[in-house]
């Protein structure tokens, strides 16, 4: 069943900026095993869209190829990269390419047929209206339709969202392997390419760094679409190593956010917080310890000593914890001017259901 997103998708949702300038919207589709359907992608991207940069991600069945062979659409721009780069290199390459040929938005789409072209005004207006920098998809935002999805892929995705919440800081996004995005121009160019991760855990790295420079993200509902595509990404696989590298970067994001950048109460709350936790278990081990050594029973003293400061420290972490949620980011890296804000809206009402986060 068609969600109200997608039925209101296909009224024309680009509008003439003013003085009949309309804006340069970029789309980069990674091509890596997807010759079966990339054609098709392509041929499903509405004509609004000014440019279609293929990345050949040194496919083995040359996508790429066939994409200069059999595809006569003039927006279409085909690069292959001499060695496989992993998604994400596949898509810095692509934003690259947007980007040099003059593109404001950057729309990131899959060339297995997974993700629905019609949607892409959705997904660009936030951007232009000035109300976002980045814009992803969440599967997740319809009940109904997540049936649709194998269980083991809901639950490594609620497994892997709300690591990607702690380590992002983006606590209101979810469903963050989502590979449907926009982003602006202006702040792709201001990415540190050379250190994002290239391979599944791009977007979740892309989300970490895009916190760092205060980037306002949102989350736009979507359909899964589930057909005979094959996906290469394997949750069970990546668990471990998706939850070092969430470790890692929730380290740098606190340390660059509240000591490095800035020194505020929440930068206190989390120091004391930590101590007091710790102290307090580090002495309760030991006191239990010594207890079960000596066969004596520990003193209410004791257990005070150890308990009051765990209490306390929590206390303090809870409290930084709600700072934290309610510091993401409300004010876009980008500028859009007025008419670009107006142009860049439906004809129609707002689409329903739509779930911005202001981070």
């Amino acid at each position: 069943m068609s969600t109200p997103l997608q039925a209101s998708a296909t009224r024309s949702p680009f509008l003439s900026l003013e003085r009949g300038r309309s804006p340069m919207i970029a789309v980069v589709i990674p091509s890596y095993r997807v010759r079966t359907h990339v054609l098709q992608v392509i041929a499903a991207v509405p004509p609004e869209v000014t440019w279609i940069v293929v990345v050949d991600d040194a496919c083995p069945e040359g996508s790429g190829e066939l994409v200069r062979n059999n595809c006569a659409d003039p927006r279409v721009r085909v690069h292959t990269n001499a060695r496989n780069l992993g998604v994400g290199g596949a898509v810095m390459r692509g934003y690259a390419e947007a980007i040099a040929l003059g593109a404001a938005v950057i729309v990131k789409i899959d060339g297995d047929g997974q993700m629905d072209p019609r949607l892409l005004s959705f997904f660009v207006t936030p951007i232009l209206a000035g109300e976002a920098d980045y814009t992803k998809g969440n599967r997740f935002y319809d009940l109904t339709n997540i049936r649709q999805m194998p269980p083991l892929r809901i639950f490594g995705n609620a497994v892997l969202s709300f690591m990607a919440k702690m380590s992002t800081g983006y606590w209101d996004l979810f469903d963050p392997t989502n590979g449907y995005t926009a982003i602006h121009a202006d702040v792709a160019s201001r990415l540190p390419v050379d250190r994002i991760s290239t391979r599944y855990f791009f977007e979740t790295d892309l989300l970490f760094r895009l916190n760092t420079l205060r980037a306002v993200a949102v989350d736009i509902p979507m359909d899964a679409h589930y057909g005979d595509e094959v996906s290469n990404l394997r949750v069970s696989q990546v668990v471990g190593e998706f939850l070092g590298k969430h470790v890692r970067n929730m380290g740098k994001r606190v340390f660059y956010s509240y000591f490095l950048r800035d020194l505020s109460l929440a930068s206190l709350e989390l120091l004391v917080g930590s101590l007091l936790l710790a102290g307090g278990t580090v002495f309760g081990i030991a006191a239990w310890i010594k207890a079960l050594a000596t066969s004596t029973e520990t003193t209410a003293g004791t257990v005070m000593l150890a308990a009051l400061p765990i209490i306390v420290g929590l206390q303090f972490l809870l409290a930084f914890l709600g700072y934290d949620i309610a510091s993401v980011p409300r004010r876009c890296l980008h500028r859009s001017g007025p008419g670009i804000a107006r142009a860049a809206m439906p004809t129609g009402p707002a689409a329903p259901g739509v779930k911005r986060t202001q981070a």
